[in-house]
């Protein structure tokens, strides 16, 4: 799209970022949604990575939002490596499956790597992001603590052979540790949405709770 311009979020973006997130997730995953509040509390906590904090303008619209979060690998020695998280991603409704999100995935690689991060790990559908160069956890030997590898756990190599054979276990932000009544007071503050059940729930539920042997 000639007429998409991507940019870094700025301070007068931040409620059409939350009003974004809340229409593009909203009954999605669960009855309802949190991903406006997380882009909310995110922007203030330390890990938060403003440099890969991005947005799609599309004819003068914000259309689209990635935000990226510092988080890490521990090998079993307890060797630390600082790699990348995103999310919240998300897309206006009225313009998914057309690239936008593709774009803005692929103009954060290019800056993370110029920042020198080696690899992304995240939890997300398969189906979103397997073509964008993303693989299980299981095939670089990277878990969660107890050994388990979920199926919902993605890696993304951002250096070519980075991963080496050694198992990693992946610790995220603390910042995606939502206080349910904190997002649920929160979300008093944008017009009233009916939360309700739709079949994406249960394939949320599935991928969520899967894990790899």
């Amino acid at each position: 799209m000639n007429n998409l311009i991507i940019r870094n979020e700025q301070t007068g973006d931040y409620r059409k970022v939350e009003e974004l997130h809340r229409n593009a997730f909203w009954n999605l995953g669960v009855p309802g949604c949190n991903e406006h509040y997380l882009a909310h509390i995110l922007r203030t906590h330390e890990d938060f990575i403003p440099e890969l904090d991005y947005v799609c303008e599309l004819d003068g619209q914000v259309v689209a939002n990635v935000m990226y979060t510092k988080s890490k690998l521990v090998d079993e020695q307890g060797n630390e490596t600082g790699i990348l998280t995103f999310g919240p991603i998300g897309v206006a409704p009225e313009v998914q499956r057309k690239g936008i999100g593709k774009a803005l995935l692929e103009k954060s690689f290019h800056e993370a790597v110029r920042m020198g991060y080696k690899a992304i790990a995240i939890f997300g559908n398969p189906d979103n992001y397997v073509a964008r160069g993303f693989r299980s956890c299981k095939k670089y030997n990277v878990c969660v603590e107890g050994d388990v590898f979920p199926a919902a756990l993605l890696v993304k190599e951002l250096e070519p052979n980075f991963f080496d054979g050694r198992k990693y276990y992946f610790h995220e932000s603390a910042a995606f540790d939502i206080n349910d009544s904190d997002a649920e007071a929160f979300d008093k503050n944008f017009e009233y949405k009916e939360k309700a059940f739709q079949p994406s729930q249960e394939e949320f539920y599935i991928h969520s709770h899967s894990v790899i042997r």
